[in-house]
């Protein structure tokens, strides 16, 4: 009887069929896989202003929704870490009751500020006397020159924190409230992060 011998032949299979059914998976992404990982989805959806659905006194009862700062857009490469890498510099938005008070205080603060920017008084100690007006310590407030007639502002509220930035110019004069930076205590803007 004559044995036909295979094994050299399966030997070199085996392994082709268990690379294949290995590297099947690899590389692969899902939106599955990403949904609840801690990571930024690779769908954008807005994120509506009040988000707790609670109005803060003086404030209409619909809510208009912001901007996402998921993360890039589908057409993004996937190897594009820009907004994780720079997730630090992302302030926490505030929520219930902390989102308002930051909006009472940017109201206090563009109410003081807006006869300065009438006056067309822009210096940055103009701004910083008006700020501590309000009763906020000469180390809470941080004031700059931003360009030839703007002025710049950042306040340190409190120490939970709630932080109040903005600035004036001819035009306008801006604030808005935030809740500090992860990996970061106090208002002022991280350099570095991990």
């Amino acid at each position: 009887m004559t044995m036909i011998r295979t094994t050299g032949a399966r030997a070199g299979v085996v392994p082709l069929v268990l690379l294949a059914v290995l590297t099947a998976g690899c590389g692969m992404r899902r939106a599955a896989d990403d949904a609840g990982a801690g990571g930024p989805s690779q769908t954008a959806v807005a994120t509506p202003s009040r988000p707790d659905g609670v109005p803060c006194p003086g404030e209409s009862p619909t809510a208009s929704p912001l901007p996402s700062t998921d993360s890039p857009s589908p057409t993004a490469p996937l190897t594009d870490h820009y907004a994780e890498n720079h997730g630090f510099m992302v302030p926490f938005p505030l929520t219930g009751k902390r989102r308002c008070q930051g909006l009472a205080v940017v109201g206090r603060v563009q109410e003081a500020l807006e006869p300065l920017r009438r006056r067309g008084e822009f210096k940055p100690e103009s701004v910083r006397r008006a700020l501590i007006g309000l009763g906020y310590s000469d180390g809470q407030v941080q004031t700059y020159q931003n360009g030839p007639t703007g002025v710049g502002f950042l306040i340190e509220v409190d120490d939970h924190p709630l932080c109040v930035e903005g600035g004036m110019d001819r035009a306008k004069t801006e604030a808005d409230a935030f809740g500090g930076y992860p990996d970061h205590t106090g208002c002022d803007q991280p350099s570095g992060g991990h």
